[in-house]
């Protein structure tokens, strides 16, 4: 299982990304956990998450991110387009790719 979770401002912008993400992932016969919250948690979801994917408009706190979750799991920014296109397929296949590598 993919265990997948972004991170916004408030954990509340990335709620349509993630329902299209689930959508794309059900489509895709892929068996994967998606959740968001806000950045200013992303301590206490610790071994909760393998990849965690970084909302665009809290890049500013990506030095900070990294520094919190080291080494336990991927952490990647999603490009601009996809969250602004809530594509949900691209953004699940980035986190998975993440877990491939």
């Amino acid at each position: 299982m993919y265990r997948i979770m972004l991170a916004c401002a408030q954990g509340l912008s990335t709620s349509l990304l993630v329902a299209k993400m689930q959508q794309a992932a059900q489509a895709q016969g892929v068996d994967a956990k998606i959740w968001a919250t806000s950045y200013l948690n992303i301590e206490d979801e610790l071994g909760n998450f393998d990849v965690l994917l970084v909302g665009p408009q809290v890049r500013h706190a990506m030095d900070d991110i990294t520094a919190v979750v080291g080494d336990k799991a991927k952490v990647a920014l999603i490009p601009p387009q996809n969250y602004g296109r809530c594509d949900g397929k691209a953004v699940l296949n980035q986190g998975i790719k993440l877990m491939e590598e």
